[in-house]
């Protein structure tokens, strides 16, 4: 699969990735470099869930995340 860059730098991402991980209009995307390579992950609930107590923080990091993510959305 591939996708064009457009003049603003938008990308779109093939609506069967978009479903098989759970991309929706709003979700945020964290994207890094990493062997010379550009690596794209969607900051959903589930990747959230999958790594509460990874940092040590007892869920309070997911809840943060998920209040701005909340704030975003109003916006």
């Amino acid at each position: 699969m591939e996708s064009v860059v457009t003049i603003k730098g938008q990308i779109v991402i093939p609506s069967k990735l978009r479903r098989k991980y759970g991309i929706k209009g709003g979700t945020r995307i964290h994207f890094f470099e990493k062997d010379g390579e550009i690596h794209i992950v969607p900051v959903t609930h589930e990747l959230i869930d999958a790594n509460i107590g990874f940092l040590g923080t007892k869920g309070k990091l997911k809840k943060a995340l998920a209040a701005e993510k909340e704030r975003e959305r109003r916006l």
